[in-house]
């Protein structure tokens, strides 16, 4: 296990640099679960990325299996990134570490086009209590295992409003991300409105 995540935090520093933060949170039953921190500062303006490392040490498995696989199956993390110094976003560590622990502690196996609801604000002040799990594969690139082992997947997570997230439901993440684009939604802006949903 802490060979799988000592090669899951390397890539994500060769991805983002090395963090300026992390915390770790443990829940009863669970492995721990840390967020690392990345300042990203672009042309475009500062950019916080918030990284889980954890979530990677066990497998995923599905919850209708007989018995759980110590080895084969999806490995994932998750990656949430946000428009720095706009809303108190480092508030998120926890609600990203239960979100990351949600595989052992609810049996889920999260997937691209899944929605994450943590029931709370993400952070003070924020209108997304919610996440669609995006494609991997743009930021952070897969890691590769030895075999048997499936390799890690780097889940981005793209804040939902309450709107959104119903709207989703009905409609499908494919949908929602289309009507994101159609109205050039900035999906980093931690203060955003709703996208336009008639």
């Amino acid at each position: 296990m802490e060979d799988v995540l000592a090669l899951v935090e390397a890539r994500l520093c060769t991805a983002f640099g090395e963090p300026d933060a992390r915390a770790a949170v443990t829940f009863l039953g669970t492995d721990r679960i840390e967020v690392l921190r990345f300042l990203d500062r672009g042309g475009d303006g500062d950019i916080v990325r918030y990284a889980t490392l954890g979530m990677s040490a066990q497998p995923m498995t599905d919850p209708n299996a007989a018995l759980a696989d110590p080895v084969k199956g999806p490995r994932s993390e998750l990656v949430l990134s946000v428009r720095a110094g706009l809303a108190d976003t480092d508030k998120v560590l926890r609600p990203l570490a239960v979100l990351a622990a949600s595989p052992q502690v609810e049996g889920v196996v999260v997937t691209p086009g899944a929605s994450l609801d943590v029931g709370d604000p993400l952070w003070p002040g924020a209108p997304f209590s919610s996440v669609l799990v995006a494609e991997p594969g743009g930021l952070v690139e897969d890691l590769e295992l030895d075999e048997p082992m499936d390799p890690v997947r780097f889940l981005p997570l793209l804040p939902m409003t309450s709107n959104e997230a119903a709207w989703k439901r009905v409609n499908g993440a494919q949908e929602l991300q289309e009507r994101w684009l159609t109205h050039g939604t900035d999906l980093r802006d931690p203060l955003r409105r709703s996208v336009t949903l008639d």
